[in-house]
């Protein structure tokens, strides 16, 4: 199930880029020297996926708390049908309800840091507005989490946001280079196509999760996503 993790990256970049591409057409990098512009947008990359295997390590641990307590197969189709609800959900639903309220000076606060590291083009600068921009909050990433939580591992969890992180990094990188890349009318379309493929994931973790013996997509075992872990019996 790990490689649902990247391909869906790769899609929801297509959202990512109208949510986070103005903040990586910004970064503070050389325009002058292409090989130094290469390597500080690599600093800013691995900063948003040191976020991204933070936030999978957390999650990781809770869907690893679920597998012990013999609960992976029930919480693998409770996964599914989120991903489902979440991505099928108009945007105005969710709008009536302030759910970043309790959250709102951290979020605040990330944004105020975000702002302060624009100033300089030290690698530690970029380093950190990449971090800080994978705790902001997103649609995509909440979504890619019910797939860490399903890792049943926290390692596992880490890897899942890893390559979440590094499927978004073609176009998040494109867009430093050439910021009208993408005309709006073609992002649209394909934003259009984000939703179906989260709906499919969600479908794989469903049947995953039902053990219907369909090798690689439904396999009957308890162990459902770490092969060969030691811990199951």
């Amino acid at each position: 199930m790990l490689y649902t993790a990247f391909i869906f990256g790769l899609i929801s970049s297509f959202h990512c880029i109208g949510m986070c591409g103005p903040i990586a057409m910004m970064l503070p990098v050389d325009r002058q020297n292409e090989t130094k512009k290469a390597t500080q947008i690599i600093t800013y990359h691995i900063g948003r996926l040191t976020a991204y295997a933070s936030i999978g390590l957390v999650f990781g641990l809770l869907g690893r708390g679920f597998f012990l307590a013999g609960m992976q197969q029930k919480m693998s189709i409770f996964i599914g049908l989120m991903m489902i609800v979440i991505v099928l959900t108009p945007e105005k639903i969710f709008s009536k309800y302030n759910f970043s309220k309790p959250v709102f000076k951290i979020i605040s606060n990330i944004k105020s840091s975000l702002g302060n590291q624009f100033r300089n083009r030290s690698y530690k600068s970029l380093f950190t507005i990449g971090l800080l921009n994978g705790f902001l909050p997103c649609g995509m990433v909440y979504v890619a989490l019910f797939g860490a939580i399903a890792m049943q591992s926290a390692s596992f969890g880490v890897l899942y946001m890893i390559l979440f992180g590094l499927g978004t990094v073609p176009l998040m990188t494109a867009v430093v280079y050439i910021n009208s890349m993408l005309q709006l009318p073609f992002r649209n379309k394909i934003q259009k196509a984000v939703p179906y493929v989260a709906v499919i994931i969600g479908i794989l973790f469903i049947l995953r999760g039902l053990g219907l013996g369909i090798p690689y997509i439904s396999p009957s075992s308890m162990s459902l996503f770490v092969k060969g872990n030691p811990n199951c019996h």
